[in-house]
């Protein structure tokens, strides 16, 4: 297989959405699966589906996320790959397994997306048929897969941050003006006003900041 040309589709991708619908489709493509998804860590703990190459992978992770167990979750908080050769006689998670093979999948492979940092989520891949992915050749693949798409979608994470960092301090950078020039302060004693704005408030500083750029006023 030419990563070569799986990394450039990877990296080619723009924003974190663009990348993991990749990500699930390039899966699905090189390891000849009937569907595939990512689903994506957050803060907190919670998991969602990032990604699906067809509504039932979306149902097949609401019924994973509905019983609290199954593969990806297993997958995730225990940096494993896991490999069910078939839903219908796989003893491990089996209420999700029911669910699922009820649906028509049969077959799964679910590996960890994470870097240096941490889990990202969870690739999964799903199958009709039983025994469609083998635990060396598959799942070796899969991880191998998984490595260098963490690392896109990590890039691509990264960016993002930044870029709402910039716009933060953007829209922050503008509400000082409107109070500097209202009140006659300077810039150091707008940022307190809206840092007590904030706290007082239970609000977030940018959303403070984001009423003043937008009405001119500060939040009631």
């Amino acid at each position: 297989m030419d990563f070569g040309h799986l990394l450039r589709e990877l990296h080619g991708q723009d924003g974190v959405e663009a990348t993991v619908e990749m990500i699930a489709e390039l899966a699905r493509r090189e390891l000849e699966a009937d569907y595939a998804g990512v689903m994506l860590l957050h803060r907190g703990g919670t998991v969602e589906t990032a990604a699906a190459t067809d509504p039932v992978v979306e149902r097949a992770d609401t019924e994973q996320i509905a019983v609290g167990e199954g593969p990806c979750l297993e997958a995730i908080a225990k940096e494993a790959v896991f490999v069910i050769g078939d839903t219908v006689t796989e003893p491990r998670w089996s209420p999700w397994c029911e669910r699922v093979a009820a649906l028509g999948i049969r077959s799964v492979l679910s590996v960890r997306l994470f870097t240096a940092r941490g889990p990202l989520g969870c690739l999964n891949l799903y199958s009709g048929r039983p025994h469609r992915f083998s635990h060396d050749g598959d799942a070796a693949y899969g991880t191998l897969f998984a490595g260098h798409a963490s690392v896109a979608l990590a890039t691509e994470k990264t960016k993002s941050e930044l870029r709402d960092a910039m716009d933060g301090r953007h829209v922050i950078g503008i509400a000082q003006g409107i109070l500097m020039e209202r009140f006659t302060i300077d810039k150091d004693q707008a940022f307190s006003v809206l840092r007590r704005y904030s706290q007082d408030h239970n609000m977030k500083l940018r959303a403070v900041a984001t009423t003043v750029a937008t009405t001119g006023q500060l939040p009631d």
